[in-house]
């Protein structure tokens, strides 16, 4: 620039705007937060839909347990959440959402005991009501920190209303429901074997099992016959077992009729075995050679076949019958039974069968009536009870869960009687309770159960008349799944599920509000009292006093005077399966609060995909035994968080992250658009280097909004342009517009955020701020007051109205920041606007499809301008005026028809039908387009920097034409 030259920067159109490059997100989003809380953002947004009549949309909220601090999983499970809510009502409905928490149950329990273990108390010797005070103060405190941490994830909600488990009307309504199982006959006693947690000492639901790697036990157990066909009378028959403790339970052997069997006989052994030669045993063909290996026989026969027929009828003896000391206690006759759950692909061939521990074994014994052969030989503790010889008092497992000595000192006592021949170990997938982490046993006590198969009887019949009927068609029909790979599984789950049991031998929790007669059986109809008055008076002291009162002194005389004679019942005192808690919330929540549903069904209940054994499946089963069918219309499912290796996160290998730390060091919006950046359905990743890129979006995106707001600056309706009257490039920034706003409600509408950020991230980075933008910013930065200017400005506008309310679901904060940069004001936030209607004549396809000629023409020019800028012949593209060689008349008539020079932003350009000389440039996936580089002639102007032949030419020292005209 000479010496003489103004200096014309102060008179460009420059992006002016206070908005940050760096977000600072750390210490401002509190701000924030502190400002939508004195706003009330979430009951103006209740009050505007009320007003302008919204269509409710409410996700239910499936409750955390109040007892701890969050983990990532939480905070992709509630930003999730929010990320719904938030984009249903941007688009026009009145979305609710109730945060709950689930209070009740045996880990707030434990941690109790803890303490008072910790301090030299007796939990047996503290009154109950103020054992439970205790459990709810303690829930409460975890409920009060737990709301803090989610709403620090920008998770907008009723938080000052929460609902909790605990609540009086909740216990009450928890109570209702279960009373109406009592009134229609689904509720039942029976004895039968649940899983049970020695560590917990309570009955456990399937949906409290998880399933861990576990070393058994392995024994080959043979038992002699009693009654047998003559050529198997000195056989014995052996089965195989991983829970040598059941063996004093024994009451049968189970076979199949379908398998083939065989008599084998011992000639050979190695020098020590339990087996000797001439020994005879029945096996299943296909396992006889594995066993005798592993009982050391090293030469065998197969003698003959064994029939059906043959073992039909057999006794055998217990492997202890006859022991001394053992006072006749296993001198009973076993039975030989057709099981159908035999199989022979591991073992004998032959199931051991205790009625008492094993399911399959107890159906086998129900089913022919021998229910008064069930034993009861291990406590809760898993401990042998006083009355089982040789074994009384010793343990399953511990109660730390560690294996104790009832095993080994079952399998010394049978190598004592001859009654092993082979042992080993094995590591399988065992049972766990998901709260203690301990192993499980199967263990038969009464418990209360729900029978899933027995018709209810309610009127509520439209689905079917059982439970499991209801559920499986309330799940084909009636539910919606996201993904649809959750349909399979819960149906799969529920088609095959056992009754749900009840019942839990704890404190802390809704009781089981029964009472039962006096010298009745479980099986007498009047064993169970059924009576409308007495509920009556039960609930409405829940009402007033909690499930407290159920435990209070007098409580049955309270409940029974007056109505029956409270000496003929006894009071039931286990309490409900927190599960059965969750599974009303539907109840307390939808039906009973005003901003819940008003017919009581939820439009979504979204949670990990191991609440299709909890949550999903607990709800389910609960309300189609109340309601008749599934309180939810939509289930959507989240995968687990796994860290950066795909490991899942343990304390033990330090491959945790707490969202504390990630919103310390990066802010809460970088936490939820990582959830936006990820598949949900399956598992997701996370960890350092995976933020990193999540932050560098982010930053990218940010600088997108920052440009939209600077170069906004000023703008008035009066700059407005109407769209007939935009150049084409404004109009296909309109129809790119139009197509991207059916894909984000789509998107929003069908729960896939990944496919709406991914559209509105590549439309923000790609189409807008590496095209349009890019294109725009002369005419932005340099243009006087013209047409193109005003239109380019009008569409930045309606860019900004949608790509800040398309991104506010997931980027709270950040659109807020944007949208009050623009629109500052006490009442303003972008939470409070609506998604805008995008007209539909903004689509051009023909438009479209010329734009994209356009564009891809333009690439081959800045390729081979890059070449020239990498070799350093020139500095910028507007150094160049290239000569674009084009076969194609129909591209050739296009790129003529819109300003070349300006979207491939050089000084000039030449567009030519000529042949491309062979030193042309060519973009081998660009056919047919050739380009040869020159260097744009003329003087630089030293305001918009284009190369131009008339620099220096008008009135304004050393600028083109259309700046002097700008100047002028």
């Amino acid at each position: 620039m000479c010496a003489e030259t103004p200096d014309y920067k102060t008179t460009l159109n420059l992006p002016q705007t206070d908005f940050p490059m760096r977000a600072g997100l750390p210490k401002r989003e509190p701000e924030w937060l502190s400002r939508w809380s004195e706003m009330d953002i979430y009951g103006r947004l209740r009050a505007k839909a009320l007003t302008e009549d919204r269509t409710p949309f409410t996700l239910h909220d499936g409750p955390p347990y109040a007892n701890g601090h969050l983990h990532i999983g939480h905070a992709l499970n509630k930003t999730i959440k929010d990320m719904i809510v938030r984009s249903h009502q941007m688009m026009g409905r009145d979305a609710r959402y109730i945060p709950g928490w689930d209070c009740h149950g045996l880990p707030i329990e434990w941690k109790i005991e803890e303490q008072y273990r910790a301090k030299g108390k007796n939990k047996d010797e503290v009154p109950i009501v103020d054992f439970r005070q205790e459990c709810r103060n303690f829930a409460a405190g975890w409920v009060d920190i737990q709301r803090e941490e989610f709403k620090r994830l920008g998770v907008t909600g009723n938080w000052d209303q929460p609902y909790l488990t605990m609540d009086f009307h909740a216990e009450r309504v928890i109570a209702e429901e279960f009373q109406k199982f009592l009134m229609t006959g689904t509720l039942y006693q029976g004895s039968k074997p649940v899983m049970w947690s020695p560590v917990e000492k309570t009955a456990l639901a399937e949906a409290e099992i998880e399933y861990h790697d576990h070393k058994s036990h392995t024994i080959w157990v043979p038992f002699a016959c009693k009654s047998a066909p003559e050529a198997l009378q000195d056989a014995r028959v052996v089965i195989w077992t991983t829970t040598p403790w059941t063996i004093p339970s024994n009451k049968a052997v189970a076979y199949n009729s379908t398998i083939a069997y065989g008599l084998y006989r011992v000639d050979e052994t190695e020098e020590e075995s339990w087996t000797k030669p001439g020994d005879l045993y029945l096996f299943a063909d296909t396992l006889a050679a594995e066993a005798l290996t592993k009982s050391r026989a090293t030469k065998f026969t197969r003698i003959s076949d064994v029939a059906a027929s043959d073992l039909d009828g057999m006794i055998l003896k217990h492997p202890f019958a006859g022991l001394e000391g053992a006072n006749g206690f296993w001198d009973y006759d076993v039975p030989m039974i057709d099981g159908d759950h035999v199989t022979d692909d591991a073992g004998t061939g032959f199931v051991h069968t205790a009625p008492s521990h094993g399911a399959d074994d107890f159906t086998a014994f129900e089913k022919r009536g021998w229910m008064d052969r069930m034993t009861h030989n291990v406590g809760e503790e898993s401990e042998f009870l006083p009355h089982v010889p040789f074994f009384a008092g010793l343990k399953v497992f511990d109660h730390k869960g560690k294996e104790g000595k009832a095993n080994t000192t079952v399998i010394a006592k049978l190598v004592e009687a001859g009654g092993i021949i082979a042992r080993g170990q094995v590591k399988h997938s065992y049972p766990h309770s998901w709260r203690s982490k301990a192993p499980v046993i199967f263990r038969n006590t009464p418990q209360w159960f729900a029978a899933i198969d027995r018709p209810v009887g309610d009127g509520h019949d439209t689905y079917g008349t059982t439970i499991r009927q209801r559920a499986l068609t309330s799940i084909d029909q009636l539910v919606k799944w996201t993904p649809q790979t959750g349909r399979n599984r819960l149906y799969s789950m529920i088609e095959q599920r056992p009754d749900w049991v009840l019942s839990r031998q704890r404190a802390w929790g809704v009781p089981l509000t029964c009472f039962t007669k006096v010298g009745a059986l479980p099986t007498d109809p009047d064993f169970l009292l059924r009576n409308e008055a007495v509920n009556a008076r039960i609930l409405a002291a829940f009402e007033a006093e909690g499930a407290d009162a159920w435990y209070k002194e007098g409580a049955k005389a309270r409940f029974l005077d007056g109505i029956v004679n409270p000496d003929d019942y006894t009071q039931v005192f286990d309490i409900l399966d927190v599960w059965f808690d969750s599974g009303s919330t539907h109840a307390f929540v939808l039906r009973d609060r005003e901003d819940g549903a008003a017919d009581g069904i939820a439009d979504v209940y979204m949670e990990g995909t191991d609440q299709h054994r909890g949550w999903f499946h607990s709800s389910m089963l609960q309300a189609c035994g109340t309601i008749g069918r599934a309180p939810y219309r939509n289930v959507v499912t989240h995968g687990f968080t796994l860290d950066a290796k795909g490991n899942k996160m343990s304390k033990s290998l330090g491959n945790t992250i707490v969202p504390e730390t990630i919103i310390k060091q990066y802010g809460a919006d970088i936490l939820r658009l990582w959830v936006a950046q990820a598949d949900y359905t399956s598992d997701q990743r996370i960890g350092p280097e995976i933020l990193k890129g999540t932050a560098d979006s982010y930053r990218r995106l940010r600088n997108t909004m920052r440009f939209m707001l600077g170069s906004l600056a000023q703008f008035s309706e009066a700059d407005r342009v109407a769209p007939a009257d935009m150049p084409e490039l404004e109009q296909w920034v309109l129809h790119r517009l139009a197509e991207l706003d059916q894909k984000v409600r789509d998107g929003y509408a069908s729960f896939d955020f990944q496919g709406v950020f991914s559209a509105v991230f590549t439309f923000a980075t790609v189409d807008l701020s590496a095209f349009y933008f890019d294109i725009r910013k002369d005419a932005l930065y340099c243009d006087g007051d013209t047409a193109t200017r005003r239109a380019a400005r009008t569409v930045l506008d309606i860019l900004f109205h949608r790509l800040t309310t398309w991104l506010a679901p997931v980027l709270v904060f950040t659109m807020e920041e944007v949208w009050l940069e623009r629109f500052p004001g006490a009442d303003s936030s972008v939470h409070l606007q609506d998604i805008p209607e995008t007209p539909a004549d903004w689509l051009n396809a023909d438009l479209a499809a010329k734009w994209a000629q356009v564009r891809t023409a333009r690439r081959a020019v800045t390729a081979a301008l890059e070449i020239q800028r990498t070799d350093k012949v020139i500095g910028a593209s507007l150094e160049a005026a290239p000569v674009v060689h084009v076969e194609d008349a129909t591209m050739l008539a296009t790129l003529k028809s819109v300003p070349f020079m300006d979207v491939c932003i050089t000084s000039a350009i030449a567009l030519t039908a000529d042949p491309a000389p062979s030193e042309a440039f060519r973009l081998p996936e660009v056919p047919g387009i050739g380009v040869v580089f020159e260097q744009a002639t003329g003087e630089k102007c030293q305001r918009c920097w284009k190369i131009l032949p008339d620099v220096g030419h008008h009135s304004h020292a050393g600028v083109c034409g259309r700046c002097d005209a700008a100047l002028s």
